[in-house]
């Protein structure tokens, strides 16, 4: 790649042959005539040889800068219209967001057409994965992280947090007495999905049974209870709403289906769940984006 002498510099010179006044020069630069000067007198010695004829007045150029000035007026001119095309089509590509699959489809889908009505001009991309991507290397704009503690992959604010409670259809106890205590579950199917082995208090069936016996004494023996297990979150919301059973989930993303009364609460013991985080890199370029963002996202639920 050729050398190129410092951009301050060739501003300066450009600045000032534009104006023939190192004092207009400095005034559109917001520096010194003294800097401005320093600055052509630093590209003068890059290229050997003089570029203003300073003495008598007015200033006038040399032949070199005469042959120089309009090569780098142009240039420079061509770098602003890139850089200004580039800034503007910049708020037309899509705002990356990474998130797990369940949040996505279950929270998050479902109000998409919510924010396109209050920030149509601001198109989403909704990447569902439950592999952490890397904000650092462009693999998104912004993360809804789901974690027990404060990401510290880059910038994190809380969202909000959710509760998990035993969940099941109506149509599951239509038949027969409410469930009251952890003994009612008793000939109940116990509905599980995968959580990877680096998450902490996972909200599963064997945490709250350890917690039903502290509330409760009589409490079956989990090995005996019937077991239908996933390793999709998505596929066991499913199989509950189908009235297969009861499962351990969040209030987030089935709190729709409790408000609609296509599911409810089985019991009255909830698990604390965990808090979902907006997470983006240092110093993102689309930071005003990623701020109302946050807010449409808070004000959501």
């Amino acid at each position: 790649m050729l050398k190129l002498p410092p951009l301050i510099e060739l501003r300066a010179f450009e600045a000032a042959a534009r104006h023939m006044s190192f004092k207009k020069a400095a005034a559109e630069l917001c520096v010194t005539p003294t800097a401005v000067s320093h600055q052509i007198r630093l590209l003068e010695r890059y290229c050997g040889q003089p570029l203003f004829r300073r003495r008598p007045r007015p200033l006038t150029l040399t032949e070199v800068g005469a042959r120089l000035f309009p090569v780098i007026h142009d240039g420079l001119g061509a770098f602003a219209t890139a850089v200004a095309t580039v800034k503007r089509d910049g708020g037309k590509q899509p705002l990356r967001i990474t998130t797990t699959n369940a949040f996505a489809s279950r929270w998050l889908v479902p109000r998409l057409s919510l924010w396109h009505r209050q920030r149509g001009v601001l198109p989403l991309e909704v990447i569902g994965t439950d592999a952490v991507l890397d904000l650092h290397g462009g693999d998104a704009d912004v993360a809804i992280r789901n974690a027990a503690t404060l990401p510290t992959d880059g910038v994190a604010k809380q969202l909000f947090r959710d509760s998990f409670w035993p969940v099941c259809s109506p149509r599951l106890l239509s038949s027969g007495r409410p469930l009251k205590r952890a003994e009612d579950l008793r000939g109940q199917v116990l509905v599980h999905f995968h959580w990877p082995p680096f998450v902490p208090h996972a909200a599963t069936w064997q945490r709250w049974f350890t917690a039903a016996r502290r509330r409760w004494r009589a409490v079956p023996d989990f090995s005996e209870m019937n077991h239908l297990s996933f390793r999709e979150e998505l596929h066991a919301i499913e199989a509950v709403l189908a009235g297969q059973g009861i499962g351990m989930f969040s209030d987030l993303l089935v709190g729709d289906e409790l408000k609609a009364g296509t599911l409810m609460k089985a019991l009255d013991l909830k698990l604390s769940g965990f808090g979902f985080y907006l997470v983006h890199s240092f110093g993102h370029p689309r930071g005003r984006e990623i701020a109302a963002l946050s807010t449409w996202l808070q004000s959501a639920r």
